[in-house]
């Protein structure tokens, strides 16, 4: 069974930085972080759940309008972690993060395993 478990959200003020790390668990050898599809979404209160940034099997990446040139998503297949770096956090970027993972390399077919989220609180 695959799990997924966040760390390192908290509460920083703006224009602060927060670093947020997934481990990976209960992967096959062929679904490794290394091919799998990874991704990061957030929901703040009151609002529906969005992405924020994913990242395909191949490597390639794409983030939210909102969060482009600010967070960058990133993994390391030799630990299995998924990490997303936040500089520049705004209030706005206040929410609970989840880590999410597909059954494949492709995004495109959708996420399938999720952490239980970690919560990112930016005041002004």
């Amino acid at each position: 069974q695959v799990q997924l478990v966040e760390s390192g959200g908290g509460s920083v003020q703006a224009g602060g930085a927060l670093r947020l790390s997934c481990v990976l668990t209960g992967y096959t050898q062929t679904y490794s972080t290394r091919a799998r599809c990874m991704g990061w979404f957030r929901q703040a209160p009151g609002k529906d759940r969005e992405g924020v940034a994913r990242i395909e099997g191949d490597g390639t990446t794409t983030y939210a309008d909102s969060v482009q040139g600010r967070f960058t998503i990133s993994k390391d297949n030799a630990k299995n972690t998924l990490y997303l770096q936040m500089n520049n956090l705004k209030p706005e970027d206040t929410a609970m993060y989840y880590c999410a993972a597909g059954r494949s390399g492709d995004c495109g077919l959708g996420f399938n395993y999720w952490g239980q989220g970690t919560q990112v609180t930016v005041s002004s």
